[in-house]
């Protein structure tokens, strides 16, 4: 299975009635609007938004695979997306002139044929929504050649190459890794038809080229780089099923928070205008505590409901009154709840009302020193819903997870359930603790200098518990 959820390798799927098709790019695509995303330099640091951080997907595999067809089709699906399309072979070095009298000798398919440098370069400028210039390659006289392709930041960005997979500082920059698994005849056929044609070269030369460096570097570099893809499309740009699932987990990722594409562990509950209105009147200052702890209390139900369907569960078939079976599911028993004192004791109500008889211990924390625990002793072989409402810098929860860790609870059994997150809070968890899960209903812009979250809903427990006005002066 793909890792994170989707199907990894989609060996066994059924013929398709459709043919490749024939039309091909050129290794890059200018991005299909004009408008970069870069916030106006006459805007003030406080009306800036940040800029949307682009889903970066790397298409690798064996020479004419069909990589660029893949690309093609997954751009057509995508087309109410800006996509750009970047190709590995504009980053080849510029060939001197010793190497071009000996050009039969050099190996294109190595990875030092490769300036990577300049491609890192090239690629994190687009991810940092900057303009990037890439390379212009002639293949018949082997150089770059001015001047270089502009091209905007996208959406969506596609670096297709046989060795995209292959370095690993290349590979930390995708979100989504994809390896084209084609036959190696029909490569081979492909090459031929590809190098004589476009490419001006002989049947001869094509086949002692082949055989000399292109096979091997595959069997060397290329092919063991299929272990770290996520998806392995068997068949290439045939195998249309694959590629309208790898769409459909493109357009979830796009719809998704920015920290989700980096964060596998991190979960935002699908936002309705119901939603959005609730937290409209948890923010607002002027709502009243009635109210406040009323619309508090829904929104926590469904983040509550939320973080239960990330539990572990086995199939289970029921007779229904009606004599039918039903095939279900149940969910692990062995669970309990933490709150973080104070504040997260306002969600243990929603927590009993969705698990009937659940254990709840609580969680103390004292600044910098050790914190107060009251937990089940045999939490260690339970799933945790550890509940604070409210994630700032992350210093609490972090604390609090390491009291869980030491208590002999794994990890990975840990779901941190919260309302409201800051980018910090969720930065410093997933650091610390990469396989926790979090989930909240909304993640905010950021802290501001007091800590605070912003826009944030203030101080939470003095809110729902009515001590805002009976706390001393600090």
């Amino acid at each position: 299975m793909m890792k994170s959820g989707f199907a990894k390798v989609l060996k066994n799927m059924g013929d398709n009635r459709s043919t490749r098709r024939s039309s091909s790019k050129s290794g890059l695509e200018s991005d299909r609007s004009s408008e970069s995303g870069l916030e106006s330099d006459r805007s003030s640091e406080s009306d800036r938004s940040p800029l949307k951080v682009p889903f970066i997907i790397g298409v690798a595999g064996g020479t004419a695979s069909g990589k660029t067809t893949v690309c093609d089709m997954i751009i057509t699906h995508l087309r109410d997306q800006r996509v750009v399309l970047v190709n590995q072979d504009a980053f080849y070095r510029s060939l001197n002139n010793e190497q071009l009298k000996k050009v039969g000798e050099y190996n294109f398919d190595h990875p030092d044929a490769f300036d990577t440098e300049v491609l890192l370069s090239c690629m994190e400028k687009l991810k940092r929504g900057s303009v990037a210039s890439i390379p212009n390659y002639d293949f018949k006289t082997h150089k770059s050649v001015e001047p270089g392709r502009q091209v905007n930041p996208a959406d969506v960005i596609i670096l297709e190459g046989i060795l995209v997979l292959h370095d690993s500082r290349v590979r930390d920059l995708m979100n989504m890794k994809i390896f084209v698994d084609t036959d190696s005849d029909v490569r081979l056929g492909r090459r031929l038809r590809r190098d004589t044609v476009e490419r001006g070269r002989n049947v001869e030369n094509v086949l002692d080229q082949y055989a000399k460096f292109v096979k091997p570097s595959f069997d060397e570099f290329i092919l063991p780089s299929m272990k770290y893809a996520d998806v392995i499309i068997p068949r290439g740009a045939d195998n249309e099923v694959a590629i309208d699932l790898i769409v459909q987990h493109i357009r979830t990722k796009l719809g998704q928070h920015d920290l989700c594409k980096f964060y596998s562990n991190v979960f935002v509950i699908y936002s309705t205008f119901q939603i959005r209105g609730m937290h409209t009147l948890v923010r607002d200052a002027k709502t009243t505590k009635h109210d406040f702890v009323f619309y508090a209390d829904r929104l926590i139900r469904l983040v509550v409901e939320h973080g239960l369907g990330h539990l572990p569960f086995s199939e289970k078939q029921i007779t229904t009154p009606t004599g039918s079976v039903y095939t279900g599911v149940v969910f692990c028993e062995r669970l309990c709840g933490v709150s973080v004192i104070r504040s997260g004791e306002s969600m243990e109500n929603a927590l009993r009302a969705c698990c009937k008889g659940i254990k709840i211990g609580k969680i103390l924390i004292h600044g910098d020193s050790n914190a107060g625990t009251q937990l089940p002793k045999d939490i260690s072989t339970r799933h945790v819903l550890l509940l604070d409402p409210v994630l700032a810098s992350g210093n609490s929860a972090v604390k609090a997870i390491s009291v869980l860790v030491s208590k002999g609870v794994p990890e990975s059994n840990i779901i941190f359930l919260n309302l409201i997150a800051s980018p910090e809070g969720i930065h410093a968890i997933c650091k610390k603790y990469p396989k926790v899960k979090i989930v909240t209903s909304e993640i905010d812009r950021g802290l501001n200098k007091e800590m605070r979250v912003i826009p944030g809903m203030g101080e939470f427990g003095d809110r729902y518990f009515g001590t805002a006005n009976k706390r001393p002066p600090t």
